[in-house]
């Protein structure tokens, strides 16, 4: 009988173990998936703040500051399709951009929101169907507060380059997201340019394109000719007297990246590769017909997690739990234990 209850003791025993071992497990791979998946976005985007600006505005003796405005600008989110998306590939990279984007809407709390065109991989060639299909993934990554406006220009992704784009590719992209060309707040105004349609060759898209920067060239001359109240001018609400900050996808002319500098810059051996106009970058005619003034702005860049991190920390990870289950069964003497017989062994000596 003592026997009996001393087997059953035993194997009690055995399974608290087993038991014990299987809880560690599960909690070394929460906290795992919890610190890579969540917490080290919050980690990162915490060190990222908000330029400070300061723009005061005297009004007689007194000193006042203009009102500022947080902006975040985004580029290139390519979220993939259905031709060349791979399902476990756009599951990682979309969850990245939804897990970034929402950290970032709440620990940076921007008033408006600027993605600077190529949102869809495939938006050039997609069906009708895919399209609406990746619309949805988008709206769902990318919600935000009411509060918060969300301004969207078109990237060659989206509607194709020149020779692909088409009136059907280009009001397909306006229905879902607002095709207004100006935009102004907080005294700042902002003009969003189909930059693939400034081809210059006089194609009835680039010709429409052109006549609306033409338009919106007089609206802003006509801000800045207020206190003259010129009769060309009309009666309409005028603009802010700022300078326009132009928002694009395609960079204006430069020859290279050989200035560029930085974390996000090209690889060394590769900034001195000339641009192709047209391609790389805008052409140099189309890029003088525009022309910027300087204002007071600041400017700070937010880095995401690198990938190569969160990829050590899962080795890490898993290393550990290889060794756990190696020292349960015995295959392996504990960490623990190995140290105190050293220290034991130094002791004697």
């Amino acid at each position: 009988m003592a026997t009996m209850k001393l087997g059953f003791g035993r194997q009690n025993f055995y399974l608290f173990k087993r038991s014990f071992l299987l809880l560690k497990l599960i909690a070394i791979v929460f906290a795992m998936l919890l610190f890579c998946e969540f917490l080290i976005y919050y980690l990162v985007i915490f060190q990222c703040n908000w330029p400070e600006l300061k723009t005061p505005a005297y009004d007689g003796e007194r000193e006042t500051l203009k009102p500022v405005l947080k902006a975040m600008f985004l580029a290139d989110t390519h979220l993939l399709g259905e031709v060349r998306g791979h399902w476990l590939d756009k599951l990682r990279r979309e969850w990245q951009m939804e897990r970034a984007f929402q950290t970032a809407l709440w620990l940076l709390q921007p008033e408006v929101v600027f993605i600077l065109g190529d949102i869809f991989d495939e938006g050039k060639w997609s069906s009708s169907q895919a399209w609406a299909d990746d619309v949805e993934r988008f709206q769902r990554m990318f919600r935000h507060p009411h509060h918060v406006q969300l301004k969207v220009v078109a990237g060659n992704h989206d509607i194709g380059f020149h020779y692909q784009m088409s009136s059907y590719r280009i009001k397909r992209f306006e229905k879902v997201f607002n095709p207004e060309r100006l935009f102004s707040w907080k005294g700042i105004n902002f003009v969003m340019v189909n930059s693939v349609a400034l081809e210059g060759d006089g194609c009835n898209i680039c010709s429409e394109a052109e006549a609306e920067l033409i338009e919106i060239s007089h609206k802003l001359n006509c801000s800045r000719e207020q206190e003259h109240h010129s009769n060309q001018c009309g009666d309409g609400q005028p603009l802010p007297r700022s300078a326009p900050v132009l928002l694009q996808h395609f960079p204006l002319y430069r020859r290279s990246d050989a200035n560029c500098t930085g974390e996000d810059a090209a690889p060394p051996e590769e900034r001195g590769t000339l641009f192709k106009e047209r391609y790389d970058v805008l052409s140099r005619e189309a890029s003088q017909k525009g022309s910027m003034t300087p204002t007071e702005y600041a400017l700070s860049k937010c880095y995401l997690p690198f990938e190569n991190t969160v990829l050590i920390t899962y080795c890490g990870a898993a290393g550990f739990l290889v060794v756990l289950i190696l020292v349960h069964f015995g295959f392996l003497d504990s960490p623990f234990l190995f140290g105190c017989q050293l220290l034991r062994k130094f002791k004697t000596v």
